[in-house]
Order: C-alpha cells, then structure tokens, then sequence
C-alpha cells in the first residue's frame, strides 16, 4: 500500500468532485486494484480485490492523516468503502456519514450522487472531458443524447446553450435522476426523457431529430441492453441517418479489452460516411499504462 500512501502527499480536496488515485491505469505496480475517489464531502475507497484487514485500517488511518491536512474539509473524515468482486458489491460506510441528499459539482454543474446503491453512483468520473467538450459545442444545437444514464450530458449541453436535448435510455429510474439533474442545474425545460429501448426506438428518434450532435456513451457488456461486440455496429448502422450534414457524434468505448482499433474498425465498416476527428484526451489522473484499455471517446463529423 506505500505507493498509494505516498500519492496521497500530492492530494488536495477541494470543492469538485474528483478522482484522487488511479491504480486500475496500472501505473502504481501492486496497486492496480484500488481506487480512491472524492465525492465531496465523502471519500470513496474502492478495491477490486478484498484487502487485509491490516491494510484496510493503515488505509483508514492515513486517509484520517489527509483529512486533517486539509483546509477545506471540517469535522471528521467521512469514508466509504466498496469491495468488488466477480459482479458482486459490498459497501460500508467505515468513518462518518453520507448525506442523505448527496450533491456534487463539477465545472459549474451540479449532480445527484447515491455512493450506496451499487458500483454506479450517478456519475462517471473519466468522462469530465467529455462533458466538457459537449458544454463548448453544443450552442444552438439539437442533441442527441443515447444511453442518458443520469443525463450529465444533457446537462452540459444545455449549460452549453443547445436548442434541445433528447434523452433516451432503458433506466427508468437513471432517467428520473436525469430529470433532478436538470432541475438542480435550473434547467426546467430543453430536455426531453424517453425509457425505451433504443434499438426499438429509430422511429421515435428519427422523427424528432435530425440532430447536429449525437452522443453514444453505451455500457460495454450489459446484457439486455448494449454488449459491444455485437451491439456497436448495430448502432452504428443506423446513426448516420439522424445526423444532419456535417453532424458530429462522440463514440465512447469503456472496455478494457477493445482497443481503439475495435471501435475505428467498427465506424470504417458500417458508417462510412463518418470522418474521424479527434480523440478527446481523458482527465489527467485517470492516465493509464496501455491507453487502449482506458476510455475511448473519439470525434467523428459526418460527410
């Protein structure tokens, strides 16, 4: 654990959410099952293998040592900690509280956060520059928002001055946390919310589109819904047809054993008329020993 210890010396909490260490990039050697993120005001320890006990305490012991250190944080440290293993989740609260309404911000939006409902907690921290990307481009815009989750995307978009957003996805429950999050961000209209599943939902889609900006963020193996190996070029087939001309879409690809190739090899064969951009870079910490295992977010513009 002494390599995760000594990042600690660099880490400041402040007032956004943010992930603090990063060992799943595989750049700490021995510590590629943990993670540790900033959920202000709680922190979130996740590990993908079961820690000793001994480990945990010097964990919880040092994570103390950082909370004192810190200016921005008052009273006592509150941590979470999550064990994930063959699909299977434990979490408990180890020091402190989580508040019952969890809000978080990140570059000037705020989101609802359930840190105790499971491994997805409201939003993806790898993705900060793609939202950021969509805020930057999406003035004057009709977006199109696929597998909305909690509709962070949307939320940006809208900050970002777009004509609309429609959201779809087959989480009726994410989609009304979506909703929260565009009334948390004074957003009460512009967005529109559909639970349908998207694969039976081009005729929808096609009637209130076309759209300038399209988003695909799909889960990279969930079954019942998206599993990439088969379901990209699905999706990908049908894309193009919603995109007005010299429409942009970003494709996102979280699966560490599908490289950029799979994803580029999958747009070349079934939407041809997509022209590659640009890959969005990933946030700084979340830098990763072999970059086709991280996450892809890559820019086309159709012709």
């Amino acid at each position: 654990m002494q390599l995760f210890f000594d990042e600690l010396n660099n880490v400041t909490l402040d007032e956004e959410v943010n992930r603090l260490f990063h060992g799943r990039g595989g750049i700490y050697p021995g510590m590629e099952h943990v993670c540790l993120d900033w959920f202000p005001p709680v922190l979130l320890l996740t590990s993908f293998k079961s820690l000793a006990e001994d480990d945990l305490v010097l964990a919880m012991d040092r994570l103390s040592q950082l909370w004192d250190e810190q200016d921005t944080v008052n009273g006592s440290m509150n941590l979470v900690y999550q064990y994930r293993n063959s699909g299977q989740t434990h979490t408990e609260v180890l020091a402190g509280v989580v508040p019952e309404q969890h809000l978080v911000r990140e570059n000037g939006a705020e989101f609802h956060i359930h840190l105790l409902r499971g491994q997805n907690h409201g939003l993806f921290l790898d993705m900060k520059n793609g939202r950021q990307w969509v805020r930057d481009h999406a003035a004057d815009k009709k977006v199109l928002n696929l597998f909305a989750y909690t509709c962070a995307f949307s939320v940006a978009a809208l900050q970002g001055g777009a004509d609309s957003v429609v959201n779809i996805d087959m989480s009726k429950g994410a989609l009304s946390i979506g909703k929260q999050n565009h009334l948390l961000n004074h957003l009460p209209s512009g967005a529109r919310f559909f639970g349908h599943d998207i694969f039976k939902s081009w005729g929808k889609l096609t009637k209130l589109g076309p759209y300038e900006m399209i988003i695909a963020d799909p889960p990279s193996n969930q079954k019942g819904s998206f599993v990439a190996t088969k379901d990209y070029s699905r999706l990908l087939k049908r894309l193009p047809e919603l995109l007005t001309p010299d429409g942009e879409v970003l494709l996102c690809l979280n699966a560490p054993e599908l490289g950029i190739e799979f994803l580029m090899g999958q747009v070349a064969e079934y939407s041809p008329n997509l022209v590659f951009v640009e890959q969005l870079a990933n946030p700084e910490v979340f830098t990763d020993r072999d970059p086709n295992k991280a996450l892809k977010v890559l820019r086309y513009r159709r012709v």
